[in-house]
């Protein structure tokens, strides 16, 4: 059960809004409710992706998916799917309407890219709006609830596309062959390679620059905290851009730009900058 849902990405969105629930200063309580249902919608996301996506492993004999080896049933996984989602969803009630409104947002995207627009040209979409969204996730957990400052929703948008196509890319073949043709199929690997790290360099820029200019809450020029993460997040970008476009496609493309997220989210934290908008 645990495999079903994609323990990798789950933990990482996971801890990423942890982190910057610690940047605005959350209480404990509000921190370890936003953690858990962050956790419990990620958990519901990677399950419904196994469940509908079941037939179409077996098919390409993925033997790291749980259903298509037979290790559990399709059935136990999309009803843990929909359990996940309600514990989400009641955790979000908890801190606040705004938060439960955001939070649904994002999990929607994750279902609907599970169940149709992974198949389209829009494929991207979910990406851009749930990632985008979830900045305001930590924000609206607070007391004073606020959406997040538009720079660190910025980001997070464009961080989904970076995520969705250093995601997609090992699996482009396999997807083919079951008729799913989303962004980064009809793109290309090395396109595709190519405008994640792209995406994940511009995401860099505007976390360094976005919180000293005008309209965008400024607070101070960057210190040395900003300018190391950006330096660090720059390099990732560059050794990502040169895998991708030298060697075949590994999930490590993967890794290196949730590392990166990851990176930024400890770099606001550090550098303690303003992210409510």
């Amino acid at each position: 059960m645990l495999l079903s849902s994609h323990p990798g990405p789950t933990a990482a969105v996971t801890v990423l809004c942890l982190v910057l629930g610690l940047a605005i200063g959350l209480e404990p309580w509000r921190l370890v409710v936003l953690g858990l249902a962050v956790l419990a919608g990620q958990l519901s996301i990677g399950f419904s992706n196994d469940a509908i996506d079941a037939a179409r492993d077996a098919e390409v004999g993925r033997t790291d998916k749980p259903i298509a080896r037979g290790d559990i049933g399709r059935r136990a996984v999309a009803i843990a799917a929909a359990v996940a989602l309600v514990i989400a969803l009641a955790l979000s009630a908890v801190l606040g309407l705004g938060m439960l409104v955001a939070h649904t947002i994002v999990i929607a995207g994750g279902w609907l890219y599970n169940a149709w627009l992974k198949r389209t040209a829009l494929s991207v979409v979910p990406f851009i709006v749930s990632f985008g969204t979830v900045p305001s996730l930590a924000t609206l957990s607070a007391p004073d609830p606020a959406a997040a400052a538009l720079w660190a929703s910025a980001t997070g948008a464009i961080l989904g596309i970076s995520i969705h196509f250093t995601n997609a890319l090992p699996d482009l073949a396999d997807d083919r062959r079951t008729g799913v043709r989303g962004l980064p199929h009809r793109l290309g690997r090395r396109a595709a390679g190519a405008v994640a790290f792209a995406a994940l360099a511009t995401g860099a820029v505007i976390v360094l620059v976005g919180p000293t200019v005008g309209g965008f809450a400024a607070t101070r020029p960057p210190g040395v905290v900003e300018l190391v993460g950006f330096a660090a997040t720059i390099g990732i970008a560059v050794v990502g851009l040169v895998l991708a476009l030298r060697r075949p496609a590994h999930r490590v493309l993967f890794r290196l730009v949730m590392a990166a997220g990851l990176l930024i989210a400890i770099q606001l934290t550090l550098g303690g900058v303003r992210l409510v908008g």
